[in-house]
């Protein structure tokens, strides 16, 4: 399982990576801003100096560092539960958790932020914030996470009376 989980997290981190690496060079998206694709969905440049919806923003490089170094004890602490970890699906989840995890710490660390482009709207109306590839492997392995930890939980056999 500990193969598995790694390939996940390494296969999304390449893809994001590289995703990234598109948008930032060959579409040189920071110099266009915004390129519509559907009506629904368009590649937007975002920098964002911040974790999830904001919060936690590194505004200088202390706490920049300070960033990466949180997120980087949160990554291993994933990485210490997949390696414990025996059931598929979460095993699955932890290495899309951990993929997207390293992603990003990998921009903060060259760049100084993470590179947002996933632009997801309804006309004018935008539901949610600008993301990127490893921002929907964390979100898709929370989910996974929870909906089994809520739904699916394994049945323990009752505990024997002394």
């Amino acid at each position: 399982m500990r193969q598995f989980g790694l390939s996940i997290a390494a296969l999304v981190l390449l893809i994001d990576q590289f995703v990234k690496w598109l948008v930032t060079h060959p579409l040189k998206l920071e110099q266009m801003g915004s390129i519509e694709l559907l009506p629904f969905f368009s590649l937007t440049w975002v920098e964002n100096y911040g974790v999830s919806m904001g919060f936690l923003r590194a505004d200088s490089e202390v706490s920049r560092w300070a960033l990466v170094a949180l997120t980087a004890a949160i990554s291993i602490g994933v990485t210490v539960w997949m390696w414990r970890e025996r059931n598929r699906s979460d095993v699955t989840a932890l290495g899309l958790v951990l993929g997207g995890a390293l992603g990003n710490i990998i921009d903060r660390m060259r760049l100084g932020h993470v590179v947002d482009f996933a632009d997801l709207h309804i006309g004018g109306w935008r539901p949610f914030l600008v993301f990127n590839v490893a921002d929907a492997a964390i979100t898709i392995g929370v989910l996974i996470l929870l909906l089994r930890a809520l739904l699916l939980r394994d049945k323990q056999a009752p505990a024997e009376k002394i």
